[in-house]
């Protein structure tokens, strides 16, 4: 009865979407979001083979030419716009731990599905972790690596000095904020051959990578040969920010991605 009870008040009175605040669809009563603010994320399209960015109009990638070779692949689901920053907000800030399968039901449409790869969460400093309660993107990589069916592992990374917030620091000041703040274990037998199955790092938004690429060395200097990294959001090009359009090779436009919610 409480379970017929629970149905009948979830159509009656179905969860408003954690973006827009109007009403889910009733028969996904128990959604957190709704399928037009689903349709409107928009896919990062292909680019540099390495990190996925845009290519300029004229020479190689200047957007991981910093990055150490260890970062060898970058892949991120949708670009950091209006609704993917509202549904990291809700997860990161806000306890609304259960957006891990949303995004990761976005992250295994639009990114490939690694090969018998180990599933990595960046993790937070020690201060950071106590505040929250619990990593946003150890939430998002355990939902992932149930959709994907890839081990997790959370104690191959730690952070070993906690760090400032990356938010308003410039380029420069990322990478010295995060060097030197991680340090990790061993891999697996398995992993330090070098066609073994690689590490991939999970985090939520993917900036500058200055984060990516401490984690990434501190991995390599522990023996891991092969280490890739996919996010959920990374930040908008400053062509886009600025309205100016793309305005760069392999260009496909961007699109919606147009996740059902029931998937």
């Amino acid at each position: 009865m409480t379970g017929a009870l629970r149905a009948l008040a979830r159509f009656l009175l179905p969860n408003a979407c954690v973006v827009c605040e109007g009403a889910v669809e009733r028969r996904h009563p128990d959604a957190l979001v709704c399928r037009p603010c689903l349709a409107r994320l928009r896919r990062v399209p292909r680019g540099c083979h390495r990190c996925q960015q845009p290519l300029p109009p004229v020479g190689p990638c200047r957007y991981c030419a910093s990055w150490p070779d260890e970062l060898a692949s970058v892949r991120s689901a949708v670009w950091l716009g209006a609704e993917a920053r509202e549904l990291i907000h809700h997860l990161k800030y806000e306890g609304y731990t259960a957006l891990g399968a949303v995004l990761a039901g976005v992250v295994v449409r639009t990114v490939p599905r690694p090969d018998q790869a180990f599933l990595v969460p960046v993790p937070l400093g020690s201060r950071r972790a106590r505040e929250r309660g619990y990593n946003q993107a150890e939430v998002l990589a355990a939902a992932l690596a149930v959709r994907w069916r890839l081990p997790l592992v959370t104690h191959t990374l730690r952070r070993v000095r906690d760090t400032r917030s990356q938010t308003a620091l410039t380029p420069e000041q990322r990478g010295a904020n995060v060097a030197a703040a991680f340090a990790a274990a061993s891999p697996p037998p398995q992993a330090r051959k070098p066609h073994g199955p690689p590490v991939i790092l999970v985090d939520d938004v993917l900036t500058t990578g200055a984060t990516l690429a401490a984690a990434a060395a501190a991995l390599a200097d522990a023996g891991w040969l092969r280490v890739g990294a996919v996010t959920f959001a990374r930040a908008l090009p400053y062509a886009l920010r600025a309205g100016r359009g793309w305005g760069v090779r392999d260009d496909r436009r961007e699109s919606s991605i147009g996740v059902g919610i029931s998937d």
